[in-house]
């Protein structure tokens, strides 16, 4: 049906196939993996069959008994039995490499798996003396015989094992990835089972070629999984990797690396074309694992894999990661300093989860820890967080959260405001403080609740009336810049206090200078808005950021609130006197209100007289205090000055 023109085009086709293949697999660089290394011989194998598949389509079945044209026939056939016997062994192998069951190939009753491929193997290598997988007999040509059909169960058996392990981590496999998966399931089995029931319809090869163009596609072509910028693998690869080897039980030590001063250095030394870890750390971190063990699932994060089975001293690559990364790095005319944390974790006795590593990852570890790595019960603040954020979901309907305020004075003594602060009491911690649950409340999404929080209990707390007949002008309200950003930002502010009847020009908002370094265009435009309401501003905290000083004040603030840290360094060197001096008469010159914070002797208060500042705030007047204190605090204060 079927003639030799015909078979010979299938080949041609199919060599050409895998030609190409190969050449672009070794284009893309992609042969450093034990996946890419099989996947390569399986191409190999492929041009062999091709080859071989041209030589019956030029000479057909039966070219004679004897001269050249019958050794070539020989060799041919003998070669795409050797080599087509262990495509499909191969094929499960790499399946079990994608999965990272690879390692379980090493027990001893995973090895009699392979006793199928090690029996038909030594079938057709030991052809030319039984010829029980073919033979060559007079007047009829290629004969099949019994062992070919041996092949092909053999084959079967893979085929289905492969199925059972993608089966297995179907759930962790990328979508293109399963999609590439099952064409080439299906290309190669409706290729098969054509040549089966007609035997000079020889496609077998030709689907397996093709099948195989679309694993080289979407498998591997590792496009998806790794971050151009870096060189190495991203996010969703390490979610997916990681996934793979828990569900098939895969012990790992993992080592996370934390660069705290990523946007300092990238400040420095860094422009459009620069990217700190692949151009200066690149090559360090691949003289320590393979490039496929390394991961990079935020700017200023790596992580490294290390297989438990291949690595003993995972503890000793820890320690001397870090031992590196206290020495300083030469890049370009710069001498570079990281300030790096270093984590080890094993997996899956301390990680039992991709959420629980992510969360692992994305927690800010102190950047000032002692300890050059950081593992075992060194990891409790980690447990610290988790029990911080069931406290911060559960504070609303305990009723854990608590407004203080800390009342402001003007220069002269004489009552000013205060600034609302939160607290929290939580009956499994205890006291909780801003600077431990804020930045936890930012990362798991409850900053705004809290944010709305204050705002509202501020506003029913001046809609007593209580607060103006003490002669507060106003009080002062913590704004993060998750908030401002929320949509209709604007809109829920006017909303809280225009329900309470609440004087906009009472509530005087703060915001940070590290926030407005950052973020100054996107607040602009929310400031300016609000105090066309007529709401207030104030720079909090001034003179502890890096930010640009004409972009602060281009965001026409009200007051500026200089950090304690500022006052308290001009009473120990005469650099700070300067530096607090000359900080106080440029905000003067921009004709800004200034107000000093952490104020706690009579001394700074005369000295801040002296240099002229509007307001004061700190514990010599009184530290921050719950509502019902406040009230007393400020009705004495106020009845003083009557």
């Amino acid at each position: 049906m079927f003639n030799n023109s015909f078979n010979l085009g299938v080949s041609i086709s199919a060599l050409l196939v895998c030609i190409v293949n190969l050449i672009y697999t070794f284009i893309e660089r992609r042969t450093d993996k034990t996946q890419n290394r099989i996947f390569i011989s399986m191409i190999c194998i492929l041009i062999v069959n091709s080859i071989s598949g041209m030589i019956t389509g030029i000479y057909g079945d039966n070219p004679g008994e004897s001269g050249y044209i019958y050794q070539v026939f020989q060799v041919s056939k003998y070669a795409y039995f050797v080599t087509h016997t262990a495509l499909c062994p191969l094929f499960f192998y790499y399946v079990c490499c994608l999965s990272f069951v690879s390692n379980k190939m090493k027990s001893m009753k995973a090895k009699l798996i392979f006793m199928p491929f090690f029996i038909t193997e030594i079938l057709a290598v030991t052809n030319p003396l039984t010829h029980y997988v073919w033979s060559y007999k007079d007047g009829e040509g290629f004969h099949r015989e019994w062992g070919e059909f041996l092949i092909y169960i053999a084959a079967l058996i893979y085929y289905i094992l492969s199925f059972v392990i993608l089966g297995r981590t179907w759930k962790v496999i990328s979508g293109k990835r399963k999609a590439a998966l099952v064409f080439f399931f299906a290309l190669v089995g409706v290729g098969v089972f054509l040549q089966l029931i007609k035997k000079d319809f020889k496609v077998e090869v030709l689907a397996e070629a093709v099948g195989f163009t679309g694993v080289l596609i979407a498998v591997e072509n590792e496009d998806d999984r790794i971050d151009f910028g870096m060189g190495f693998y991203n996010r969703a690869a390490l979610r997916l990797d990681i996934g793979s080897c828990l569900r098939n039980r895969r012990d790992l030590h993992i080592i996370i690396m934390y660069i705290h001063n990523y946007d300092l250095i990238d400040r420095i030394v860094g422009d459009e074309d620069t990217n700190i870890i692949a151009d200066i750390l690149s090559d360090y971190l691949k003289s320590i694992t393979k490039r496929y063990n390394i991961y990079v699932p935020d700017k200023d994060k790596i992580v490294m894999t290390f297989y438990s089975d291949v690595y003993s001293d995972a503890d000793r690559i820890a320690e001397r990661i870090a031992e590196r990364f206290d020495e300083t790095w030469i890049y370009k005319d710069y001498t570079v300093q990281f300030n790096v944390s270093v984590i080890l974790a094993d997996l899956p006795d301390q990680i039992t989860s991709t959420s629980e590593l992510f969360y692992m990852i994305e927690n800010p570890v102190p950047a000032d820890n002692e300890k050059k790595v950081l593992k075992g019960e060194d990891l409790q603040f980690i447990m610290r967080r988790r029990a911080v954020e069931s406290a911060l979901s559960r504070g609303f309907t305990e009723n854990s959260y608590e407004v203080y305020y800390q009342p402001t004075y003007h220069i002269n003594r004489r009552l000013h405001g205060a600034e609302a602060l939160i607290r929290m009491h939580d009956g499994q911690l205890g006291n909780l403080y801003p600077d431990e649950f804020i930045p936890v409340a930012e990362q798991c999404g409850l900053i705004d609740d809290i944010d709305d929080f204050v705002l509202e209990e501020v506003c029913r707390f001046v809609s007593t009336g209580i607060p103006q007949k003490c002669g507060i002008d106003n009080i002062n309200v913590n704004l993060s810049v998750i908030q401002c950003m929320r949509p209709h930002f604007v809109e829920r502010i006017n909303e809280i206090v225009e329900r309470y009847n609440v004087e906009k020009s009472f509530i005087n908002f703060e915001i940070t200078e590290t926030i407005a370094a950052n973020d100054y265009e996107i607040l602009s435009g929310t400031i300016q808005r609000l105090k066309e309401e007529g709401f207030l501003f104030s720079m909090d905290d001034y003179g502890t950021g890096y930010s640009n000083v004409s972009a602060i004040f281009s965001l026409n603030l009200d007051v500026i609130k200089i950090d304690k840290s500022l006052l308290w360094g001009a009473e120990k060197s005469e650099l700070g006197m300067v530096i607090l001096e000359n900080t106080i008469r440029m905000i003067c010159q921009m004709k800004k209100k200034i107000l000093v914070e952490g104020v706690e002797t009579l001394e700074q208060i005369r000295l801040l007289e002296k240099l002229g500042v509007d307001f004061l705030q700190g514990y010599y007047f009184s530290k921050p205090i719950p509502k019902d204190d406040f009230i007393k605090h400020i009705e004495k204060a106020s009845a003083a000055v009557r």
